[in-house]
């Protein structure tokens, strides 16, 4: 994999768990929008460990 895609994957990893910590943190979070948004995280970090 070329260094600026998997630099990529980690800036939108970081960005996808800062939503969730934010997501988490509201007084009544949105549990569909943490499903996705963990969903997502994972198929990131999944194409980040293949490459």
């Amino acid at each position: 994999m070329d260094t600026s895609r998997f630099h990529a994957l980690e800036a939108r990893h970081a960005q996808l768990d800062r939503l969730i910590e934010e997501e988490g943190h509201r007084p009544h979070p949105d549990d569909a929008m943490l499903s996705s948004l963990k969903k997502q995280k994972l198929r990131v970090k999944e194409e980040m460990l293949l490459h």
